[in-house]
C-alpha cells in the first residue's frame, strides 16, 4: 500500500492511538482496492479511464447536464431504467456513456460497456447470442454504444436484437446517432 509510510509517519509524529492507526490503514486499503477495481473493469472494457462527467462541456450543447448527472448517480440502475442517448456524430455520447459507467463502477455496480459494431462482429464469428446474453444478464447494467452508426445485414442484426431483448430486465444505456 502506497500510503503505509505516510500513515505510520503521521501516527508516530502525532502519537496517535492504535485504533486510529488501524482505521486509517484500513481506509487507505479500501480506497486503493476500489481504485484497482475501477481500473480492472475499464481494462476489461478496453476503454480509457479519462472520461469523466466534469470534463464534459455542457454549455452550448442540447444535452441536459442535470439528467446526465442523475444517471451517473446510480438511481438509474437501482430502478432498472433504460435510456437512449441520441444525437449526431461527435456530440459526446460515448464520452458521457463512459463517464456514467465510470461513476457506476466506482459505486460498486457490476456492468459492461460494448460497442455494438464490435459486438456484432463477435456475434457473427462466435454465433452464440444466448451465451453472451446469459453472461450479460448477470450484470447490473449494460451500455451499448454506436448503435445505428453503421448499417448491418439482417442476418447479423437478428442476433443483436435477440441479445437486446434478453437484456430488457437490466438497466441499459444505448448511444445512437440521430
Amino acid at each position: 500500500m502506497a500510503d503505509f509510510d505516510e500513515i505510520i509517519g503521521a501516527a508516530m509524529k502525532h502519537q496517535l492511538e492504535l485504533t486510529r492507526i488501524v482505521g486509517d490503514l484500513l481506509t487507505a486499503e479500501i480506497l486503493e482496492k476500489q481504485e484497482r477495481s475501477i481500473h480492472c473493469h475499464f481494462t476489461i472494457l478496453k476503454q480509457p479511464l479519462a472520461k469523466d462527467i466534469d470534463d464534459f462541456a455542457f454549455d452550448g450543447t442540447p444535452i441536459n447536464g442535470t439528467l446526465v448527472r442523475d444517471l451517473a448517480g446510480g438511481n438509474f440502475v437501482t430502478h432498472q431504467r433504460n435510456d437512449v442517448l441520441v444525437n449526431g456524430r461527435g456530440t459526446g455520447k460515448t464520452h458521457l456513456a463512459m463517464a456514467i459507467v465510470k461513476s457506476w463502477i466506482g459505486g460498486g455496480v457490476r456492468g459492461r460497456y460494448f460497442n455494438v459494431v464490435d459486438r456484432l462482429n463477435r456475434l457473427e464469428v462466435e454465433g452464440r447470442p444466448g451465451r453472451i446474453a446469459k453472461y450479460l444478464s448477470q450484470m447490473d447494467f449494460v451500455v451499448q454504444d454506436k448503435l445505428g452508426s453503421l448499417p448491418f445485414a439482417q442476418s447479423i442484426g437478428q442476433p443483436l436484437f435477440h441479445l437486446i431483448s434478453r437484456l430488457a430486465m437490466l438497466s441499459t444505456i444505448t448511444a445512437t446517432v440521430a
